[in-house]
């Protein structure tokens, strides 16, 4: 599989749900996988277990906030391309997503 444009990210991205579904949940990703990260680095084992259910539960939730697109997502390739697509989704394009005005005109026009 290709890797998805960022001029292709609107169009997985329509439902009024999954979109708010995704402003609270794609922040939560990413501060657990930084705790974890932090905790492990500091030799906090427990911590940083403990921290890896914020993105775990943000991954399950933005699942099931996808069901809901008129366009699913595409197929993931195998393991290093779930990896790759989910890391590059809540650390670049969601926020770039979201700071070019995209997602609020997606709201928007989605009802």
């Amino acid at each position: 599989m290709y890797p998805l444009a960022m001029q292709d990210y609107p169009r997985f991205h329509q439902n009024r749900t999954n979109l708010l579904l995704h402003i609270v949940m794609v922040p939560l990703f990413v501060l657990g996988v930084l705790y974890a990260v932090s905790s492990a680095t500091q030799g906090r084992w427990a911590e940083a277990s403990l921290a890896l259910a914020l993105p775990l539960a943000s991954i399950a939730v933005q699942g099931a906030g996808h069901k809901k697109e008129p366009n699913p997502p595409l197929p993931f390739d195998g393991p290093g391309d779930f990896i790759k697509r989910i890391f590059s989704e809540q650390f670049y394009k969601f926020p770039k997503f979201v700071l070019s005005g995209e997602w609020l005109k997606a709201v928007r026009s989605s009802g």
